[in-house]
């Protein structure tokens, strides 16, 4: 049965891994190809910082597939989860501040679930740690 619940939790995470990875793809992509002038339309943050933020999050999805999936250095997963977890606490918190706070409840979500994924392997990573006797 626990064999059974850890594949469960596994495919979870996987699933929540790719969402997440696609949706830091495409917002990350847009901050990055989008010209300057027009990302300082957008926001009131400097459009060299959003460029900044928009490469966090593509290496952040990188991050959170690249290593799981090569078997290379998988403690990089919960290090990305986490790096994108403080880029969704910034997001929350400006999105908070400039508009409704009802429209603050997406990157709160993506920052829980990116949260989620950081515990989940870090978890996961700790439990396949070999053991020194």
């Amino acid at each position: 049965m626990a064999n059974t619940n850890r594949r469960t939790l596994n495919r979870a995470l996987w699933t929540i891994q790719g969402l997440l990875a696609a949706v830091f793809l495409f917002a990350g992509g847009m901050k990055l190809v989008t010209p300057l002038p027009v990302l300082a339309q957008l926001s009131p943050l400097s459009p060299y910082f959003l460029r900044f933020i928009g490469t966090a999050e593509v290496l952040g999805a990188i991050g959170l597939i690249l290593p799981g999936l090569l078997r290379i250095m998988p403690v990089l997963t919960p290090v990305a989860g986490a790096g994108l977890v403080i880029i969704m606490l910034g997001a929350t918190t400006i999105t908070a501040v400039s508009g409704p706070v009802a429209v603050a409840a997406m990157p709160m979500a993506v920052g829980l679930l990116s949260a989620s994924v950081a515990y989940g392997r870090s978890h996961t990573f700790l439990l396949h740690q070999p053991t020194e006797s």
